[in-house]
């Protein structure tokens, strides 16, 4: 019988579960180097955590490695039921929120290592977690897409740690009875763009759909609807994708550097975001609050014919 110790938490109700072991050791030098060979060589650890039957298609998985850059708390590799993330916010929040749990880190900033960069976060004395993001960007602008239902859509396409197809959809009901038909027309976006060859940078696929309605009050600027790489929605307002909204508000001069925009997720929990310039580009600055909620051991029984997962 084979134990994973996991630690799960959730960031404006969306899940991460956070691996503390049990994992095959990964002897690479790089980041990058550790997450080829856990996708090539292990990837049914991923599907055992992420998976049927121990989770579902929203969990996010965090496998916590020692740290890979001078300076920095740990490393972390993010995953979901489908595959492997670059950068994930809401993930990022709950993995410092996890550490703060175990008694690892005290209030203060503390740096995080991911496969696309080493991100600063701040742990403050009440709790809440702000990360300084990847630097984000908007690769297109108003990019027209065939969508077959719902006729031409148009969006920008916009890095923030993951690649993001952003749609102003102020014309459809956002409320939390409308997340079927938001899904379904996400899909159909999503599905259209692979379909049609519109890509982000080096024609890297883009996974993620993110919908923008009118919010729930007048305490909020936005509200949005994220469709993840696994086919389900972002509980929470997305870090990465409020980072890639940031970055184009940034570039059409709607938001100032320092200004603060309040991003309101369908199920009407919140980001405060901000950014400020650098020379490699815009760095989003995203706040939120996590909860540790569950901890335990995962159980991989050598007769399961799933100890793996369902794929």
């Amino acid at each position: 019988m084979k134990k994973i110790p996991i630690i799960d938490s959730h960031t404006g109700g969306e899940p991460t579960r956070v691996v503390l072991g049990g994992f095959p050791d990964l002897p690479h030098s790089t980041l990058a180097e550790k997450l080829a060979a856990l996708r090539e060589q292990h990837d049914q650890y991923r599907a055992a955590v992420c998976t049927e039957p121990r989770a579902s298609e929203i969990t996010v998985g965090a496998l916590l490695l020692p740290p890979v850059k001078v300076g920095s708390v740990a490393a972390v590799i993010f995953f979901n039921n489908v595959g492997y993330l670059g950068m994930c916010g809401h993930g990022t929040i709950g993995v410092i929120a996890t550490l703060r749990y175990l008694r690892r880190i005290q209030p203060g900033v503390h740096r995080l290592d991911t496969p696309v960069g080493t991100v600063a976060c701040t742990l403050a004395d009440d709790g809440m977690v702000t990360i300084e993001n990847v630097p984000s960007y908007r690769h297109q602008q108003a990019v027209t897409v065939a969508v077959e239902g719902y006729g031409e859509v148009v969006g920008d396409v916009a890095w923030g740690g993951n690649w993001f197809f952003l749609v102003d959809a102020n014309h459809l009901p956002f409320g939390r009875s409308d997340i079927p038909d938001l899904r379904n027309f996400a899909r159909s976006i999503r599905d259209a763009l692979g379909k049609q060859g519109i890509t982000g940078q080096d024609g890297a696929a883009i996974d993620h759909i993110e919908l923008f309605g009118t919010p729930s009050s007048a305490n909020f600027d936005s509200r949005n609807f994220v469709l993840c790489p696994g086919g389900d929605y972002d509980r929470s307002p997305c870090g990465t994708g409020t980072s890639a909204k940031v970055a184009c508000l940034a570039d059409d001069a709607k938001l100032l550097e320092g200004q603060r925009w309040r991003q309101e997720s369908i199920v009407g929990s919140c980001f405060e975001a901000s950014y400020r310039r650098a020379a490699n580009g815009i760095v989003p600055i995203i706040s939120g609050r996590a909860y540790v909620c569950g901890e335990g051991s995962l159980l991989l029984d050598a007769d399961d014919p799933f100890k793996f997962g369902i794929q």
